[in-house]
């Protein structure tokens, strides 16, 4: 009965990669790496050089009018700007918004449970913005607040959505410039965000309006190239280990052919 004959095992890798021309190939594996870990570093650096930061300026007051437009989309340069405005406050367009919190006052909290009351300004120049002008304990209501002319100064920030409050709970919880204009009485050509007041009238606590925080954009196109670089380094080695190891296993198909020779007759 026949039998297989025996498999010889593989030599010794680092038997077959010390021969001369496979420390040659390592040394330009090892070179082709090297060029594109190169490579790669110097797309790294383009993309940290590249690296855009917000760093506009938001604490300087400046006229609302300079930085925005009614019926226009808030820009970024506006959003969350501490800006000025003169206008007359509209009587009866005052209302609560309930759920809200007093806001961060840069501790890093969320703040603690209010009402917000928020008012209805027309601009000098006939327009209208919403005013988040301070907040009360829960359930209290609205104070008598100041009526007449106002100049105001506080940080201009985008509008909530709408679908923020439950409606058929009689909620209303978000700050939406597309719902007050619903409400108010006359609204004409309106801003689209929102003041909130730097500083609170009697009988009201000041929201608390942190600075925007300062966004970071990374190069995503040479961070990307960088990974590929490294990833081109890593093939150069591992194609010097792929080519001895299909040398070790050539020379175990060689040795394999020798020993299954059939022995000479005499």
């Amino acid at each position: 009965m026949a039998t297989d004959a025996p498999v010889p095992s593989l030599p010794p890798f680092w038997r077959v990669a010390r021969r001369p021309r496979w420390i040659a190939a390592l040394l330009l594996a090892l070179g082709v790496a090297g060029g594109f870990a190169a490579l790669g570093q110097w797309q790294l650096e383009r993309s940290l050089e590249s690296t855009v930061v917000d760093e506009r300026e938001t604490e300087s007051p400046v006229p609302l009018e300079s930085v925005a437009e009614p019926q226009q989309v808030m820009t970024t340069d506006a959003s969350g700007r501490l800006v000025t405005v003169s206008g007359e406050w509209m009587p009866g367009d005052d209302l609560v918004v309930t759920g809200r919190l007093s806001g961060d006052d840069g501790s890093g909290a969320a703040g603690e449970p209010g009402d917000w009351v928020i008012r209805h300004v027309v601009t000098e120049g006939g327009a209208s913005l919403a005013v988040a002008v301070g907040y009360g304990p829960v359930g209290a209501g609205i104070p008598t607040l100041p009526v007449g002319e106002a100049d105001l100064t506080g940080r201009y920030v985008p509008s909530e959505s709408p679908q923020i409050s439950d409606f058929e709970a009689g909620e209303r919880t978000a700050i939406a410039v597309a719902e007050l204009v619903n409400l108010w009485a006359e609204p004409g050509p309106v801003f689209s965000g929102y003041l909130v007041l730097d500083d609170a009238p009697a009988g009201l606590e000041t929201i608390a309006a942190p600075p925007p925080e300062q966004q970071t954009e990374l190069n995503l196109l040479n961070l990307f190239y960088a990974i590929e670089w490294v990833i081109f380094g890593g093939f150069a080695i591992y194609l010097w280990w792929r080519l001895v190891r299909d040398e070790q296993e050539k020379i175990a198909a060689a040795t394999n052919a020798e020993t299954a020779q059939p022995a000479p007759l005499n």
